[in-house]
């Protein structure tokens, strides 16, 4: 007789809205879920980044009592499902989570419970204010049933962290001020801790309910010793692009890289499409390459793009292929991304340019063809429809016979929402970044020119020409081609834009001189 599979009801700390903050144990448990339970105070970044990991439909925001509530997942986890119920910061600070796990304790569901970093413990080391010897921390459930002379007691004895609503604070400060606690006592009020938009404001007792003016939902207050050391710790909001919205105009699976990269400096990206790749218009192309690497007709492959490798490896598939199929031909990447691609699929390119990784950069160190040693003289070089001609006149003047194939279409995506296309022209974007001339043509082509005082970032030369062509002032490249490299150039650009900040007000075009964090979208 087989036993009935039966669930488990996980309770899982978050932290305080970064992902990354997420423990293993915590990953695992969201991965495997069936169910995910969550309340309307979980942070966007949070629920964005577990529909990825488990799936549309899985997330559910939750109505009922806890009683209720506990009763549901008690159930679920009989039928042999798994459950999990997210719980914004640490787990038993949370009111709402000791009543469900009491509740889910008198059934006879199994549960676990997952420990999550608190917003205290995050914002002492994202906000660069590291406890003193002593540290007293308190999350306000009951305004009232504060003690002014505890907090008194608290503060001088070391740091006090409070985690508290900002509608709670007026009553908060009279607290303080009650209980003793001198009023030019240093203060920091941190909102969003982890998040996007974390900002720290510096005060004291007098004057954070007005620093804090702007500020919404909870809060994190580090009173006393600890304050003073921010700016020399505090490096969350320190990223180079910590704050400033950049446009990425790709497809959406290459944006997505792209986005990643950016976060981990500070920016906030926004994904507009501009590019949808299709397959050509006719297969009989790729149909005839495929069949000449399997017959050993050619001796080199070149790659020029991530989607010319995801083209001819979905042509593989069809054909019941792999990696075999790469025998005895030759490999050439245009670059780093590109054979990034390619070693994805366990191969690894022969030929890729160390100095500029172009059309150009490639042909400087294609070996030319050798009659005696070379025994078969052509190249399948599959690309976009809209590629130009330099590489194939290239390998041509070298003496390779070369097979132009079309491996893919670039078509431009629909217009993105109004509200994009107004932000986009309207200088809503602090910068954007351009990886070809096509994404160039394509966002101009549905959402119109970026504004004068949006930065332009663009991968390389060519890609420079056309936005000049556009009438774009282009204002940072990187030396080398390449993601990575784009993105470091404008993070790059950001610290000098700061430290020029930093030495006075700065001119704008029309001589008109700002000073303050909206200078750095001005040039």
């Amino acid at each position: 007789m087989s036993r009935k599979l039966v669930g488990r009801v996980r309770f899982i700390g978050t932290g305080p809205g970064d992902p990354g903050l997420l423990t293993k144990r915590a990953l695992d448990a969201i991965a495997e879920s069936d169910h995910i339970y969550y309340d309307r105070s979980l942070p966007s970044a949070l629920h964005e980044f577990c529909t990825r990991l488990a799936g549309e439909g899985t997330l559910k925001l939750i109505e009922n009592s806890p009683s209720d509530q506990a009763r549901l997942m008690a159930e679920a986890a009989a039928d042999g499902q798994n459950v999990c119920r997210l719980f914004v910061g640490d787990v038993y600070p949370n009111r709402l989570a000791k009543a469900e796990i009491k509740a889910a304790s008198e059934t006879d569901a199994r549960f676990e419970v997952i420990p999550g970093m608190s917003h205290a413990q995050a914002v002492s080391v994202y906000a660069g204010m590291p406890p003193e010897s002593t540290r007293t921390v308190i999350d306000i459930d009951d305004i009232a049933s504060l003690e002014p002379m505890a907090l008194a007691d608290a503060v001088k004895r070391g740091s006090l962290t409070v985690t508290a609503d900002v509608s709670d604070l007026s009553s908060l400060r009279d607290i303080l001020l009650a209980g003793g606690v001198m009023g030019e006592t240093a203060v920091a009020v941190t909102g969003d801790a982890t998040g996007e938009t974390q900002y720290t404001t510096t005060s004291s007792v007098d004057t954070f309910v007005e620093a804090a003016l702007g500020y919404a939902g909870q809060v994190v207050l580090t009173i006393g010793p600890g304050v003073e050391v921010r700016a020399e710790l505090g490096w969350w909001e320190s990223r180079p692009l910590y704050g400033w919205k950049v446009l990425i105009p790709r497809t959406k699976e290459q944006a997505g890289v792209m986005a990643d990269k950016l976060r981990a400096y500070g920016a906030i990206p926004c994904e507009v499409p501009t590019i949808a790749v299709e397959p050509p218009r006719t297969p009989a192309q790729m149909e005839r390459a495929i069949k000449g690497l399997v017959d050993g007709r050619y001796a080199w492959i070149v790659f020029t793009s991530q989607n010319a490798v995801k083209a001819i490896w979905e042509k593989f598939q069809e054909h019941g292929l792999d990696a075999r199929a790469f025998g005895g031909i030759k490999i050439a990447a245009i670059g780093e991304s590109t054979a990034e691609a390619v070693r994805s699929f366990g191969v690894e390119p022969e030929l890729v340019p160390t100095g500029q990784q172009s059309s150009q950069g490639l042909l400087e160190v294609f070996p030319p063809h050798d009659s005696v040693l070379d025994l078969v003289g052509r190249v399948l070089l599959p690309r976009a429809d809209i590629a130009t001609e330099t590489l194939v006149a290239g390998l041509t003047e070298r003496g390779w016979e070369v097979d132009d194939v079309t491996a893919y279409r670039t078509v431009r995506a629909s217009p993105p929402p109004a509200e994009i296309r107004d932000a986009i022209k309207s200088g809503g974007f602090d910068a954007v970044l351009f990886t070809s001339s096509s994404t160039v043509r394509n966002l101009v082509g549905i959402a119109g020119k970026p504004h004068q005082r949006t930065v332009i970032a663009c991968i390389g030369p060519a890609t420079v020409e056309t936005a000049n062509e556009f009438g774009l002032r282009v204002d940072t490249k990187p030396d080398t081609p390449n993601i990575t490299a784009l993105i470091e150039s404008l993070a790059d650009y950001a610290d000098e834009l700061k430290k020029r900040l930093a030495e006075g007000p700065i001119k704008t075009r029309r001589g008109q001189k700002i000073q303050g964090p909206t200078a750095l979208r001005f040039r």
